[in-house]
């Protein structure tokens, strides 16, 4: 009778290994690369930016808060396609936050200093409406389905709800301390709302126009930004250091996420799984995974007291204004090779892969594991 013949257990306790070195392929080919590809001259302080998915461009509302004497605000539109600016729209003062209607093709500008909200053709880069909101208006949002601008009225402790029909104010919500920051989500029908006095999250159901929860978090929330593909909301608590993340269908805080000092916006890119965070005092922006555990997977520096971001979905790029100077600085985010990798990205898990690729490696080393050790197992 033959002898049986046992397997080659050196070459079996190379299969991890051999998963290792498969990981590694695997991550060196599709690890997540962030570069600075460009800065723009603007106005002076940036202070918040909108894109427009039309025309293709960036509308960058300009502070300008010195005085008195107060100077009038501007609004640069930069074009994505040559990075540079195109038109400079004069609108109210202190202009604070803009926000982009797709229905109408206009842009909604907030006008701190002036209690306005100054409204721009995106097709003749002109205003051609200036509405009354309440006291300091600051953060907007836009809610495609009514067809509404909600504005945070900083001062007032109010969100005025502006139709995009007749550029009036059609309701006023009583909210929390200090509101700041808005986003829309689709999926429920409802906008959250930043109370940055009181380190709360208000949530008002667009049907009724009124709050329906109030939502605790961390200190000084600034803005907040929503993740469609996993249900969740993104908070920058600039007092705090953190991003909390809530669900929406619970209304509860999941996770809270450490990064850098002063963070004061977020914006999630789709098509990467990514969420960036603007951290003001560091002149760097966080990039946070939208998929448990929540970790920091790089950080970018960027131009001075970046405030404000947000993501274009035809470039695949990020645009930042930079608060504290007169610039906006242009980030690609691209799944690339180690070649093509960026040399200014820091804190990743390791210097060539992100977080996920290395979560891949070691599924792959450890099912190597397994089997090698069900093969000594069956070994007579």
């Amino acid at each position: 009778m033959a002898r049986p013949l046992k397997p080659n257990l050196a070459k079996v306790a190379s299969l991890p290994l051999a998963g290792l070195i498969l990981a590694s392929v695997f991550a060196a080919t599709f690890a997540c690369a962030l570069s600075l590809v460009a800065t723009v001259s603007v106005g002076d302080r940036p202070w918040d930016v909108a894109y427009d998915s039309k025309m293709g461009e960036i509308f960058v509302a300009n502070g300008a808060f010195v005085g008195p004497p107060y100077v009038p605000g501007t609004v640069s539109i930069i074009s994505d396609a040559t990075y540079a600016v195109v038109a400079t729209v004069t609108v109210g003062e202190w202009p604070f936050g803009v926000a982009y209607d797709y229905a109408t093709g206009e842009v909604f500008v907030a006008n701190d200093l002036e209690n306005t909200v100054s409204v721009i053709s995106d097709s003749t880069n002109r205003v051609v409406a200036t509405v009354a909101v309440g006291v300091n208006p600051r953060g907007l949002a836009y809610d495609p389905f009514k067809g509404e601008i909600f504005v945070a009225d900083f001062g007032a402790n109010t969100v005025s709800v502006i139709s995009d029909s007749t550029n009036s104010v059609v309701a006023t919500v009583s909210v929390g301390n200090s509101p700041r920051g808005l986003a829309y989500d689709a999926s429920n029908g409802e906008v959250f709302v930043t109370d940055f006095g009181d380190g709360t999250v208000s949530v008002i159901s667009d049907a009724t126009n009124a709050v329906v929860s109030t939502i605790g978090v961390k200190s000084g929330p600034w803005d907040v930004t929503y993740d469609s593909s996993s249900g969740k909301l993104f908070v920058a608590n600039y007092q705090d250091n953190t991003v909390s993340i809530i669900s929406d269908v619970t209304f509860a805080a999941v996770a809270t996420v450490s990064v850098g000092s002063g963070p004061s916006d977020v914006a999630y890119d789709p098509s990467e799984g990514q969420v960036f965070a603007t951290n003001y005092h560091d002149n760097t922006v966080s990039v946070i995974s939208d998929t448990s555990p929540y970790i920091v997977s790089a950080t970018l520096g960027v131009g001075p007291g970046p405030v404000a971001l947000v993501y274009d979905s035809s470039k695949n790029v990020v645009f930042v204004a930079n608060g504290g100077g007169n610039t906006v600085s242009v980030i690609e985010s691209t799944k690339a090779s180690v070649a093509t990798s960026s040399s200014r990205v820091q804190g990743q898990v390791a210097p060539w892969m992100g977080y996920d690729a290395l979560v891949a490696l070691l599924a792959i080393a450890l099912a190597g594991l397994a089997v090698v050790i069900l093969v000594r197992r069956r070994v007579p």
